[in-house]
């Protein structure tokens, strides 16, 4: 077998194993935003303790989806500091580094029980390649060039855990170079948003958000993440979104 037939086989594997369209009928258009009910916004917002609002709006901020979902982007947002856990503090990760499930797990861990990911949560995963970019004053690679991002093998974690919703502070949510040998696609993001039907955020600033949850150790907040009304939904550009972590 070749490696382009290899390629292609992993993916229909994931396609097979990670499939949740036709979970919540024909014309559903939330996907994975079903797990986030009112029950679980109204927990949300009891989370806020300082009523300090925290923008993660960033230029170019979006969500990519496979439909028109505003109402739904509103829950507990947990952030995962990967940077700080795996590279210390004040650190990145390097591009190109794949975080895999044990990067995650290792950094709930490490973070203590307010960044336990549950049901219908939004799931924020710093990599810190922006603060780089904002250090260097070079931001030329960051479009389409390497970065750290979630490694293909996290699929099986994100279908799991029944998240409602990921995105990272990188443009392209996933690793790149992707993992494959042959030549793919953003090969998450094709398992991800239309079998998966998980809404994924790209260019989030998590930076501000990392330093205040660090100072006080809590990684919970209420997170209000609509994408903007404008235009027709575009699932390769995205939607527009201002996001806003409230703590």
């Amino acid at each position: 077998m070749d490696t382009a037939d290899a390629t292609e086989e992993e993916l229909a594997r994931a396609r097979s194993a990670y499939r949740n369209r036709g979970r919540w009928g024909a014309d559903d258009a939330l996907g994975t935003l079903n797990f986030l009910d009112n029950g679980k916004r109204a927990h949300a917002a009891s989370l806020v303790r300082r009523g300090r609002p925290v923008s993660l709006a960033a230029a170019g901020a979006r969500w990519h989806t496979d439909g028109h979902a505003a109402e739904g982007f509103t829950g507990r947002g947990v952030l995962l500091d990967v940077a700080r856990v795996v590279a210390g503090p004040g650190m990145e990760l390097p591009d190109g580094f794949p975080v895999r499930e044990e990067h995650l797990r290792l950094t709930i861990e490490a973070q203590g029980a307010t960044s336990s990911v549950r049901r219908g949560d939004i799931v924020l995963v710093r990599t810190g390649q922006p603060a780089r970019c904002r250090r260097l004053d070079d931001w030329s690679g960051y479009e389409a060039g390497p970065a750290a991002g979630l490694s293909f093998s996290t699929l099986g974690w994100l279908h799991r855990t029944d998240i409602a919703a990921a995105a990272t502070d990188t443009a392209g949510f996933e690793v790149r170079p992707h993992e494959f040998p042959s030549a793919c696609v953003d090969p998450l993001r094709q398992i991800a948003i239309p079998d998966l039907r998980l809404p994924l955020g790209a260019r989030f600033d998590l930076e501000e958000l990392a330093e205040d949850c660090a100072a006080d150790g809590v990684y919970e907040f209420l997170l209000v993440a609509a994408p903007l009304p404008v235009g027709d939904h575009d699932p390769v550009g995205g939607s527009p979104v201002n996001p806003i972590a409230i703590k």
